[in-house]
């Protein structure tokens, strides 16, 4: 799953992604940038795959 890396500042491909449910209750999906190691999140449901 893609995600925006705030640290890059590039839309990269989310390494180690887990789906995760918000305080909320709404689903989101959470990651690393394999480029810098900062954490991506994503919320919206993840695609199955």
């Amino acid at each position: 799953m893609e995600g925006y890396c705030l640290k890059c500042r590039e839309r990269r491909e989310m390494q180690d992604a887990t789906p995760i449910t918000m305080k909320n209750g709404k689903p989101a999906t959470e990651g690393k940038c394999p480029v810098c190691g900062t954490k991506i999140f994503k919320i919206g449901k993840a695609p199955a795959s």
